[in-house]
């Protein structure tokens, strides 16, 4: 016999199930050639799947470098070989850029992605482009100096409000953000 609590979960299996059905074919269906378009627009104003670029000749040489190790008498015949084929294979490039417009279009709108490449095609979207990477380089050291701090100053800050409230403090470890060195728990090094 199911009691109260296991029939709840049941209709909420139930329910949970509905829902995935219905909205299953929603997410099985393919883009349109417009929202696709749009996707590609978009990848090509962020530059998207240009760090992809370097696989292919990346893993030709390793091939090549592991191969002529093996083979060193080989090395003409295995860095030709390897050349051709990875010359070959520079069609299967369109695969990744079919892959990334697919996923682009299943999670933007075709509005968002023209948005998207509106604002990346402007003078402030290259400039984003260009020196986003540095900024976030020296944003995430900043975040890490000012972590350091504040942890150091709420650590130093509770110990005196615990000292101040109860007349002693709880030591952390090896006096941990006050920037004790000694183990004293003084802070005076």
């Amino acid at each position: 016999m199911i009691n109260k609590a296991g029939m709840r979960g049941l209709k909420w299996l139930a329910a949970g199930a509905f829902v995935l059905i219905v909205q299953l074919p929603v997410l099985a269906q393919e883009p349109t050639a417009e929202h696709l378009a749009a996707a590609r627009e978009a990848i090509t104003a962020l530059h998207a799947t240009e760090q992809f670029d370097a696989i292919l000749p990346n893993a030709a040489q390793g091939l090549k470098v592991s191969l002529i190790q093996t083979a060193p008498n080989m090395q003409d015949i295995i860095s030709a070989t390897v050349d051709e084929t990875a010359l070959s294979m520079v069609g299967r490039r369109t695969d990744l850029e079919r892959e990334a417009a697919k996923i682009y279009a299943n999670n933007f709108s075709i509005e968002e992605l023209q948005a998207i490449s509106a604002f990346y095609k402007s003078p402030a979207g290259m400039k984003l482009l260009e020196a986003g990477p540095q900024a976030t380089r020296e944003l995430l050291r900043a975040a890490e100096i000012w972590s350091n701090g504040v942890s150091r100053d709420l650590t130093v800050q509770v110990d005196e409000a615990l000292k101040a409230s109860v007349g002693e403090a709880p030591t952390i470890g090896d006096s941990v953000g006050t920037g004790d060195t000694t183990g004293s728990g003084t802070g005076d090094n």
